[in-house]
């Protein structure tokens, strides 16, 4: 997760919410009557509604209860569009047995609940330190006042690639004793302090952090990983995978389960070559697609943003674990409790 990302330009403030590289996710799926589409990350319904524009049928999932309770008007203007609050790791079971034509996601978190303080997801809004998208489960106050310091470590220099991780959890430690860290400023607040702005940085000291215990509270990574195999097993021959992102971590996962999924042969000079297993996508443009200099000036949550498209063949899914994606080791989160 770099500085740049579109998340870290979220969390400046209020961003108006507008569909990222619509255009070129629109070009890769090519909806149409008849074609049946997946919005694995449903948010305001932007690419939804351009879908169905289109005349696709949309199957829409998202965590966020808010956002499924906010789609009214969208389920009233278009019968083609059937909604489900689920995690997109589960989007084959919303799948028909006749297979999809194209399945669309937009990794991370979406500029609607950045605004909303109440879920804790902004610095810039002093709320509750939740950032839960589902809101149930662990949240970021019990990863901060319950993880060990070197699992704090772990979480923000992997997850947030934060250069003084261990001295932000060591900090962490010491404040949370006196004590508990509540609100989204409790943490700003201190690790402006432990690591103050300079004059030549381009984002807060804070992003990097926030951004991490986002990404570990909701399990990004691993739900990322369980979408791609769902949506290998989901797509019909002739289907398309689209998947915007906007940091590192994500987009490289994304990238080597596209290489991987190629057929192409393995092997070097000083080895035999090894037979290419079959191709289980195509990808027959270009590999990866950024988001056009007008857009990112329009949109700021674009300037970092990724489109990675292929088309699913019609050779057979493959038994493939999480384990396949050598995700990073963290804590069990689980172990951390409730509030």
């Amino acid at each position: 997760m770099t500085g740049n990302t579109g998340t870290a330009d979220a969390n400046g403030g209020p961003v108006r919410h507008i569909p990222v590289m619509l255009a070129e996710v629109l070009a890769a799926l090519q909806p149409a009557p008849g074609k049946v589409i997946l919005d694995g990350t449903f948010g305001a319904g932007g690419y939804a509604g351009a879908l169905l524009d289109a005349g696709a049928e949309v199957i829409g999932l998202d965590r966020d209860p808010n956002a499924i309770a906010a789609a009214g008007d969208l389920l009233a203007r278009y019968p083609r569009l059937s909604l489900h609050h689920a995690r997109f790791s589960t989007l084959d079971r919303y799948a028909p047995e006749t297979g999809l034509d194209g399945v669309v996601l937009d990794i991370g978190v979406s500029s609607m609940q950045i605004d909303e303080a109440e879920r804790g997801f902004s610095f810039q809004k002093n709320g509750p330190l939740d950032m839960r998208m589902s809101g149930e489960g662990v949240s970021a106050a019990d990863v901060v006042n319950r993880a060990k310091v070197g699992d704090l470590t772990r979480i923000f220099g992997i997850l947030g690639e934060e250069k003084n991780a261990g001295r932000i959890a060591r900090a962490i430690e010491r404040k949370r004793a006196e004590e508990p860290f509540s609100t989204t400023r409790d943490l700003a607040g201190l690790i402006e302090i432990v690591t103050p702005r300079r004059a030549k940085d381009k984002i807060h000291p804070a992003t990097r952090v926030f951004q991490a215990l986002r990404v570990y509270v909701n399990d990004e990574l691993g739900e990322l990983a369980g979408a791609l195999l769902s949506a290998e097993r989901s797509l019909k021959a002739g289907g398309v995978l689209a998947v915007v992102t906007f940091h590192s971590l994500e987009d490289r996962i994304v990238k080597h389960f596209i290489a991987a999924r190629l057929g192409k042969a393995g092997g070097s000079r000083h080895l035999p070559e090894v037979e290419p297993a079959p191709a289980l996508f195509d990808q027959p443009g270009k590999a990866m697609i950024s988001a056009s200099d007008a857009e990112a000036a329009e949109n700021p949550r674009a300037r970092s943003a990724k489109l990675r498209a292929a088309i699913r063949t019609s050779a057979p899914a493959p038994a493939t674990g999480l384990d396949a994606f050598g995700l990073p080791s963290l804590a069990d989160i689980s172990r951390l409790g409730g509030a």
